[in-house]
């Protein structure tokens, strides 16, 4: 049963309940002891948040989660940082050290409360910097250290709560990109100026920000909050291009890239718009990412393997004839982090499984004209895959009639 639920006011509530850390950890922990590790130690800002609820803006002064196969949790903290644990509840033992770099490291003050980890085999998240492992190991000199993924691969599955804040997140980024055209039309009916790139990224932001301030208690802030990258005509041509000053006019082609982040947990939808009549290569480019995406998504699925899904997704626009325009694979992970883990790419041998969230945005670029690409984040069901954003994919209901 989920823990995010509405408040008797009809407000959505983002933060997880403490027994769902207490599930968390012991998956981990299984893993742990499945792996022969007798704790894993990661100072990633996502991990930490997964494994105790605890959320924060990296630094200098490190944050790290100890987790040992023996049941006990320890979040490790800068002074300043432990009133912002304790608030958020933190699934976790706290232990805090004074600053940075600190007449004592920081480090120390873990090793104070778990001891040197003399005889334990530990995993360090393979996200560790050098200078981190260098930190930690220096403090917890008797452990034997070796790098893991496998509080990355904990994260695969999520959990029903986490799916609840998925789905949200979902219908925020719908409104989201309903907010854009609506601006856009709302300046056409009027005869005024048409919004700019980054007038339209402005309004899209906020309007996500606002609605979860507004229908929400106690909002977990992460980065982004809500927002993406809007582009027009050959801006859109580069696949991370960002918003310009350029205004939108007749017979542009242009997307909205949008997500958000609720309890931490993200959703991305996008979606490529003709502003105008669409020529006939507007038409072409645009049903061709339109039936890829189609594809892809019916070929995510419980047991196929990413590489797979991948493959049968961009053979659609290759068997178009439009290959040389490819610029990146399917999709990637999501979940905590915008992109994450597995990724849906010709490299990855991932299974997927129920309750993974990957997104599903096969493009095409074209120089000197435009982008078309179209993505939702899917869920992976038991028989098959989800959409979790619901914004219409067809050119005739992403063109806008001048």
């Amino acid at each position: 049963m989920t823990s995010t639920t509405a408040t008797t006011e009809g407000r959505f509530r983002q933060p997880l309940a403490p027994a769902f850390f207490d599930r968390v950890q012991e998956r981990v922990r299984d893993l742990l002891v499945r792996e022969g590790f007798d704790a894993v130690l990661t100072d990633d800002t996502e991990d930490v948040a997964y494994l105790t609820g605890f959320f924060h803006h990296p630094s200098e002064r490190p944050v790290a989660v100890w987790l040992g196969s023996d049941g006990r949790c320890v979040l490790m903290t800068p002074e300043l940082e432990r009133e912002n644990a304790v608030r958020q509840s933190a699934r976790a033992e706290i232990v805090s050290y004074a600053e940075f770099p600190g007449i004592r490291p920081p480090f120390a003050a873990l090793a104070g409360a778990v001891g040197s980890g003399r005889g334990l085999r530990v995993g360090f998240s393979t996200q560790m910097t050098n200078e981190r492992q260098t930190a930690a190991t220096s403090q917890l000199a008797d452990a034997d250290f070796r790098a893991t993924t496998l509080v990355t691969r904990a994260r695969y599955r999520k959990f029903d709560e986490e799916i609840a804040l998925h789905r949200e997140a979902a219908r925020i980024t719908d409104v989201m990109l309903e907010a854009g055209v609506a601006l856009l039309t709302g300046a056409i009916a009027s005869g005024g100026e048409l919004p700019s790139e980054s007038e339209l990224a402005a309004h899209v932001t906020g309007t996500g920000v606002k609605t979860m301030y507004a229908e929400h208690d106690d909002v977990i802030v992460v980065s982004p909050l809500a927002g993406g990258l809007v582009y027009a005509g050959a801006n859109s041509a580069f696949p991370h291009g960002l918003p310009s000053g350029y205004r939108l006019r007749d017979g542009d082609t242009f997307m909205l890239s949008l997500g958000c982040a609720v309890g931490g947990r993200f959703v991305e939808g996008e979606r490529t718009f003709v502003l105008g009549t669409p020529t006939t290569e507007q038409r072409l480019y645009h049903e061709t990412i339109r039936r890829a995406q189609e594809v892809g998504g019916q070929a995510i699925r419980p047991g196929a393997e990413c590489r797979s899904a991948n493959a049968t997704c961009l053979a659609v626009i290759e068997d178009a004839g439009l290959g040389r325009f490819i610029r990146h694979r399917q999709g990637h992970g999501i979940g905590l982090g915008m992109h994450e883990p597995p990724w849906l790419e010709a490299g990855d041998d991932t299974v997927l499984e129920p309750g993974m969230v990957v997104s599903n945005e096969p493009g095409i670029y074209i120089p000197g004209h435009a982008g078309y690409r179209i993505s939702d984040s899917m869920l992976v069901t038991e028989t098959g895959s989800e959409p979790l954003t619901a914004f219409p994919r067809s050119l005739t209901d992403c063109t806008i009639a001048l």
